[in-house]
């Protein structure tokens, strides 16, 4: 994680203004490391909006799908780029019961809450403050959610910081307090397409997952608490192989989601920082790894991206996006099995995400 203590000037952080909402300013901060990797980001949501990775050749393109403005991104974008909380996925019901209290909170996918509610942390403006270190630049974002926020209960005072490091690494940092008991889950949604080419399909990327189980859902995409095995089934992507290969195979669990939309248990051997995937784009040639502290990770193969979606000069149709969600499971505070998201008064959350960019070997 990045020390702050070691930051210099933020001067080199480039801040440009993005826009208003409610009253607040937006911004638009640039952060830059020295190979010339580049990421933009807005306090509104704590959106990633750009992201520029080099192919095989050197060429920076962005991989990353999104807006150029801040109107689209409030009136009409499927949580392009942005932090989540207070829980991340899906709560089953919109309501959930901690220490024998029920708390109901507000539907946000028909009886389901999904990505902390209507108003989660990807709709409002954090406090933003960049920072420069001596190998890379970062922006922390804070945020004090009250309680009863949708639904929620607890003062919950939380702090991400984004950090682009010289060694072509993005990494998110997130810390959580809390006065009272109550269920976190925080994590990042970026659409990836790793082509360049934002308006084409991912279904040719490839993909592997360290995941030899996942968690089936029922037809409103709630776990039903199982924790299935992948061996022959289309969510065995134990080895590199392309994302369409088996993504509209016969089968309720892809019916389910319109394709992949599956939290996977990642096969973890302690509690510090492990990979969690590796995605490969063949023509461009650009590698990417993420690495996590979490036990899961969302695969969301941009199933409901429809004409709708435009921006960046282009059309986001169907699939031409890919989530890589690292997180707790969905729907933990109603399934006591799962891993616990219960953040309690005098405990810190902290937790942390790294996507590693580079290339494919054989492009080298």
């Amino acid at each position: 994680m990045v020390d702050e203590t070691t930051s210099a000037s933020a001067k080199s952080v480039i801040v440009e203004p993005f826009g208003e909402t409610e009253g607040r300013e937006v911004f638009l901060y640039t952060l830059t490391n020295k190979t010339g990797m580049m990421a933009k980001i807005t306090n509104y949501g704590g959106i990633l909006t750009h992201l520029y990775a080099p192919d095989a050749k050197g060429r920076f393109e962005d991989v990353v799908l999104g807006y150029d403005n801040l109107q689209d991104y409030i009136d009409h974008s499927p949580y392009f780029g942005a932090l989540i909380g207070r829980y991340g996925n899906r709560i089953g019901g919109a309501s959930f019961t901690l220490n024998g209290q029920t708390y109901e909170l507000v539907k946000s996918q028909g009886e389901n809450t999904l990505h902390g509610g209507n108003t989660g942390f990807h709709g409002i403006v954090w406090d933003a403050v960049p920072f420069v270190a001596e190998n890379g630049q970062g922006l922390t974002l804070t945020h004090i959610s009250p309680d009863g926020d949708e639904g929620f209960p607890g003062t919950l005072s939380v702090t991400v910081t984004y950090f682009l490091s010289d060694n072509d690494e993005l990494s998110i940092d997130y810390k959580a307090t809390t006065d009272k008991a109550t269920p976190v889950a925080l994590t990042q949604h970026a659409y990836f397409n790793l082509s360049g080419d934002l308006g084409s399909e991912i279904t040719g990327h490839l993909l592997r997952l360290e995941a030899d189980r996942y968690t089936p859902t029922d037809d409103r995409q709630i776990p039903t608490g199982d924790l299935a095995s992948v061996k022959d089934t289309p969510f065995d992507f134990r080895h590199m192989r392309p994302i369409g290969e088996e993504i509209d195979a016969d089968g309720e669990q892809l019916s389910y989601g319109g394709g992949y939309d599956h939290n996977f248990v990642l096969n973890r051997k302690g509690r510090g920082l492990e990979l969690a995937a590796v995605v490969e784009e063949p023509t461009s040639g650009r590698r990417m790894e993420v690495l996590t502290t979490e036990p899961g990770v969302q695969f969301y193969s941009g199933n409901f991206l429809d004409d709708s979606y435009r921006g960046k000069g282009v059309v986001f149709g169907k699939r031409t996006g890919f989530c890589l969600e690292t997180q707790h499971f969905p729907d933990s505070p109603n399934k006591p099995d799962f891993p616990s998201t219960t953040l309690k008064r005098g405990e810190t959350l902290r937790s942390q995400t790294i996507y590693r960019f580079g290339v494919i070997k054989k492009h080298r």
